[in-house]
């Protein structure tokens, strides 16, 4: 007998992840932090040339990813 609740936490987790996603994406003129233009984004703008590089928001993303997987972990 296969042992299902593996994939079914991981199932739980992805759908959780997008609906989270989703709602910042629908709320993100609401919040009160402006996702993407975070201190330590990089943006570089000349004549013809845009180079944005969103490097506090990975950040960010990343310190909040860490955190809900190490509960979820537990």
């Amino acid at each position: 007998m296969n042992d299902w609740s593996g994939l079914g936490k991981a199932v739980i987790f992805i759908g959780v992840l997008l609906i989270f996603m989703g709602a910042l994406i629908l709320l993100k003129d609401k919040l009160p932090f402006g996702l993407g233009r975070l201190p330590g984004d990089i943006s570089i703008e000349r004549e013809n040339f845009r180079f944005y590089f969103p490097l506090g928001t990975c950040i960010v993303i990343s310190i909040i990813l860490t955190l809900v997987l190490s509960i979820w972990r537990k």
